[in-house]
């Protein structure tokens, strides 16, 4: 069906429920999900060339706004599932991996396969562009869980997606963003009233970084 089934297949991602089955005061879906990376990431790309960082634009926002497409083909798996072993997160990316070939195969014009492969391939790695993405989907999952302990969802999982959305943050070799999020975003999220005491989780988890 050509670049026509792949403009389509978008729509999917409207779809794709983010943290699926279990109860959530706001949905959130992967689409929305990309485009928030990207906004964060644009802003802390800002900040870290501000610094002093040398930042491939083109890079970042192809990374950002292009991370999560696979999950067109196998859906949002849970965190815990699919960190529940080295071994299942490898074979679940070798999946995602291989279906992503076949769809860029099967469905994107020869002319312009070169360029999906290397905009669709992972974009998490040591260079600062893939540092960046790593820390915006770290934020959003930071944000998704915050949202909910705010609002009073005592659900453990949000409560474990808010500890280990904050300890990765607190850990990525990005030293401007993670300080600036640290002084000025963190302090203002833990000062907003909340139905859970996201200031004392908080706390607990800082004394250790």
């Amino acid at each position: 069906m050509g670049i026509h089934h792949f403009f389509t297949s978008l729509n999917d991602l409207e779809r794709i429920i983010r943290c699926p089955g279990r109860f959530k005061f706001e949905e959130h879906n992967v689409a929305a999900h990309s485009w928030k990376v990207s906004q964060y990431a644009m802003f802390f790309g800002t900040l870290e060339e501000m610094e002093g960082a040398t930042i491939d634009w083109k890079a970042l926002y192809e990374k950002t706004i292009n991370h999560d497409f696979a999950e067109v083909f196998i859906g949002d798996i849970k965190t815990p599932v699919k960190h529940a072993s080295p071994e299942l997160k490898q074979m679940l990316s070798h999946v995602e991996d291989k279906m992503m070939e076949q769809f860029i195969v099967k469905e994107i014009p020869d002319r312009f396969q070169a360029v999906f492969f290397d905009r669709m391939k992972e974009g998490k790695d040591t260079t600062v562009e893939g540092r960046l993405l790593e820390f915006a989907d770290k934020l959003d999952q930071f944000y998704e869980a915050f949202a909910e302990l705010k609002r009073g969802n005592s659900d453990p999982e949000f409560v474990n997606m808010y500890e280990t959305a904050l300890t990765k943050l607190l850990a990525i070799p990005l030293q401007a963003s993670v300080d600036y999020f640290r002084r000025e975003i963190l302090q203002d999220a833990i000062n907003e009233e909340t139905q859970i005491d996201i200031q004392q989780i908080t706390k607990n988890i800082l004394a250790n970084h």
